[in-house]
């Protein structure tokens, strides 16, 4: 399967400021762009531009799945697995219970046991599957968040500071969850501010650069 997602001279407005302008970029299957830049300069805007929640002020946002194009930001957001700030975590469901939750909902029929057992198992929560989420600590959450991106099956993922809150070992099972998606044919856009630990192209906002 091939993903494509394009931008096309978008131009974002937020709060009646220019956040971005005349932004042209275009991603295929396998790639991982870290979005860079100091706080302010538009790199959560432009992730939720592309997943549909923010509308661009002028300029287009295509994803292309397997020769069919989707423009429209409802129809993207549908393809995308989306780790924001916040973790969508219930604190009085268990790990096991969110996790089958969230197969049967990205997944429909397909929410086997072995599904999730994998998905909580690659980020160290098997022990863990029937804890309340309330007792989890911030870096649980995150790695039950980076579960949840794996149950999702969707070809784009989108990552707001995804390692935050995550230990030596956490980021080395999100970079690898990220090389592994990537490698399947997915597309991987992470606003950070530090290393992926992966294999990336760079975005620097601010300064209208991109470098490999």
């Amino acid at each position: 399967m091939s993903t494509t997602l394009a931008l096309d001279n978008l131009c974002l407005m937020r709060g009646g400021r220019l956040l971005l302008s005349g932004l042209s970029l275009r991603l295929e299957s396998g790639a991982v762009l870290s979005l860079e830049g100091p706080n302010g300069a538009g790199k959560t805007s432009l992730l939720r531009a592309i997943a549909g929640f923010l509308p661009p002020a002028s300029g287009s946002i295509t994803l292309e799945r397997d020769g069919v194009v989707f423009s429209d930001g409802e129809e993207r957001g549908s393809r995308i697995g989306w780790l924001g700030h916040h973790d969508g975590i219930k604190p009085q469901l268990t790990v096991a219970e969110q996790a089958i939750f969230w197969a049967r909902l990205y997944r429909g029929a397909d929410d086997s046991e072995p599904t999730v057992q994998h998905a909580l198992a690659r980020f160290s929560l098997a022990a863990l599957a029937d804890a309340p989420g309330q007792l989890l600590s911030a870096g649980q959450r995150r790695r039950l968040a980076f579960a949840r991106l794996l149950l999702s099956a969707r070809p784009l993922w989108l990552l707001d500071e995804p390692l935050s809150a995550l230990d030596e070992a956490g980021r080395g099972q999100a970079a690898e969850a990220i090389a592994a998606h990537a490698a399947a044919g997915g597309i991987v856009i992470a606003a950070t501010h530090e290393p992926l630990g992966v294999a990336c192209q760079t975005l620097m906002l601010g300064r209208k650069a991109m470098a490999a």
